[in-house]
């Protein structure tokens, strides 16, 4: 348990950059998912418009800390490339 006031607010700073944290992580798998979920259907419009969506969540992410920026770049490049490989 922290002792010093500064401790206490370095505990009170975490607890609010982990909350916001988790929800950011969690709109990117929510984007990511539902491009996956408009693939899976064969629906190249959906996916399209998904990726528009999903490809500057990851990217915000890089910029927030989230993610690493390979792994973000890995994501977008896998993702597009089964979005354009729907006919």
């Amino acid at each position: 348990m922290a002792n010093t006031s500064s401790a206490k607010k370095r505990v009170r700073q975490i607890e609010r950059r982990t909350e916001r944290n988790r929800d950011r992580r969690s709109r990117i798998r929510s984007a990511v998912k539902d491009v996956e979920m408009a693939i899976d259907a064969g629906d190249r419009a959906a996916a399209e418009a998904a990726f528009k969506v999903a490809e500057p969540q990851l990217m915000r992410g890089v910029s927030k800390g989230i993610m690493q920026k390979n792994t973000a770049s890995r994501k977008v490049s896998r993702l597009s490339a089964r979005v354009n490989a729907l006919t």
